[in-house]
């Protein structure tokens, strides 16, 4: 008989994106057991807490086991009905802002949805702008205004440059567009004048051959373009180039966005800018 799946519930009075986070970082620590998650985002008033309570009774009933809760819930009240339910209720608020009060000599604000909150947040209105800048920018398409760019990431197609880009613009607001090496850059073993005009903006991403077959073989099965013979020249052409033109680059291969994003803030110290 396979094991029982332990039921996660990631509960907000928000987005859920904070108790997501922080949950899912705890709960990589245990790869040997499977779990069902479940967002329940803005659980802010006491009929949806006690909504959310009978489904968490319905998840025990069904699983058999204690449902594990990861929640950041402002409201007393609405925490503590949720805390009639029998699971592990880790509210992440409720751990830190007292130590915090205490701390610091005063009472917080008790505000809901204080951390993404988007009127008068520059942060927010940085991050923006900024995933408007990598659309607009994305996979070459416009040389327009790329001295805005905080960062200019190069490499051959589908080696991570749009997720990246994407990534650094929402979480930390920065500025990145992304230009692909094409056979043509190659074959001159020239990066294109827009982008030798800003070398000091450059990033490369590189890949393993292997793995870029795999990956364009799911866009274009059985083509040039997948063939591996081919992903190992463009690869080894576009190393070549970046270390002709000294772009700092890594392989992303076996790297999370979320690692190749902050590894290119620390390479080339962009400052993240806060929410």
């Amino acid at each position: 008989m396979a094991p029982t799946k332990r039921p996660v519930f990631f509960i907000s009075d928000g987005t859920g994106i904070t108790a997501e986070m922080l949950g899912h970082s705890l709960l990589t620590q245990f790869d040997n057991i499977e779990f069902t998650q479940s967002v329940i985002p803005f659980i802010d008033t006491v009929d949806k807490a006690r909504q959310c309570l009978e489904q968490l009774s319905q998840a025990h009933a069904s699983a058999g086991v204690r449902p594990l809760v990861f929640a950041t819930l402002v409201n007393t009240e609405i925490r503590n009905i949720l805390h009639e339910a029998d699971c592990l209720f880790l509210d992440f608020f409720e751990r830190f802002l007292g130590p915090l009060e205490a701390e610091l000599g005063a009472r917080s604000s008790h505000t809901i949805g204080r951390s993404h909150g988007a009127v008068g947040n520059k942060g927010y209105q940085d991050r923006i702008e900024a995933v408007n800048f990598a659309l607009a920018h994305d996979d070459g398409m416009s040389i327009r205004e790329l001295d805005r760019a905080d960062v200019i990431l190069v490499g051959v197609s589908r080696s991570g440059k749009t997720p990246t880009s994407l990534y650094l613009a929402l979480q930390f607001g920065i500025k990145a567009a992304n230009y692909p090496l094409i056979p043509e850059d190659f074959a001159r073993n020239e990066l294109p004048s827009g982008l030798r005009e800003r070398s000091a903006k450059l990033y490369g991403l590189s890949i393993a051959a292997d793995r870029l077959s795999e990956i364009r073989n799911e866009r274009r099965p059985g083509s040039k373009y997948a063939d591996l013979d081919n992903c190992r020249y463009e690869v080894a052409a576009a190393e070549q180039l970046m270390r002709r033109y000294g772009v700092p680059w890594m392989n992303s291969t076996t790297r999370s966005i979320e690692e190749i994003a902050t590894k290119i803030l620390q390479d080339i110290k962009l400052e993240r800018r806060g929410f």
